[in-house]
C-alpha cells in the first residue's frame, strides 16, 4: 500500500497493492496497523454507500460538531473527490484538493475531520463508499456552496454543464458565511 501526501499533507492518497488475474482482482482496502504507521490512526464506525449518476454534485459536506474523518474509495464508475481545508489555524485555510477515484484505479482518499468534503460523478453510474469515523449527526451537518469563488474548485464538468445537486446543496451558503472549525 502507498500512502502519499498530497499538497493538503492531512489529506492522503491511498494506492492499495493489487492482485489481478483472469478471476478478477483482490486488495486489501484497510488495515489498521498500515494507516496507523502511515500517519492515519483512525478508529471507523460507520460505513457508507452512496450511489450516483453522470455530474451528480454531492458537497461540500462537513460536520460542524461531531465532525467525521472520511476513507472514500469508487467501486463502480469513476469520481473526482474534492476536500477543503476549513480550519481557520490552519495556513491552508480554504485550500482544496483533487482527486480521481475509480473502481480502476482502486486509489482511495483519507478526508480528516475539519475538511468540508464533495465528489462529482464522471461515469453513467457510481457507487462510492465511505468509512467514518464519528457517526452521521444531521443537527450539526453543514454544507458549503460547490462553486463558491473563493475556493475556486476546478470541477471537470463538461462546458457547459451544470451538476446535479441535492435541494441541500443548492443553496449551501459561501465559504466566506459557512462556519468552520477553528
Amino acid at each position: 500500500m502507498q500512502f502519499e501526501p498530497t499538497h493538503l499533507p492531512e489529506v492522503v492518497l491511498i494506492k492499495p497493492r493489487v492482485f489481478g488475474d483472469a478471476r478478477g482482482f483482490f486488495f486489501e482496502s484497510w488495515h489498521e496497523g498500515k494507516f496507523t504507521d502511515a500517519g492515519i490512526d483512525a478508529h471507523f464506525v460507520q460505513d457508507n454507500h452512496s450511489h450516483s449518476v453522470r455530474n451528480t454534485l454531492r458537497g461540500l459536506h462537513f460536520q460542524i460538531q461531531q465532525p467525521q474523518g472520511k476513507l472514500v474509495h469508487v467501486v463502480r464508475g469513476e469520481v473526482f473527490d474534492v476536500a477543503v481545508d476549513i480550519r481557520r489555524s490552519s495556513p491552508r485555510f480554504g485550500q482544496w484538493v483533487g482527486a480521481l477515484l475509480s473502481a480502476e484505479n482502486h486509489h482511495m482518499l483519507w478526508v480528516p475531520p475539519g475538511f468540508a468534503h464533495g465528489y462529482v460523478a464522471l461515469s453513467d453510474e457510481v457507487d462510492f463508499l465511505y468509512k467514518c469515523t464519528d457517526f452521521y449527526a444531521p443537527q450539526h451537518e453543514r454544507a458549503i456552496r460547490w462553486d463558491d469563488g473563493e475556493i475556486g474548485v476546478q470541477w471537470p464538468l463538461p462546458v457547459g454543464t451544470s451538476p446535479t445537486l441535492s435541494a441541500k446543496d443548492a443553496v449551501a451558503p459561501q465559504f466566506k458565511d459557512a462556519e468552520t472549525f477553528p
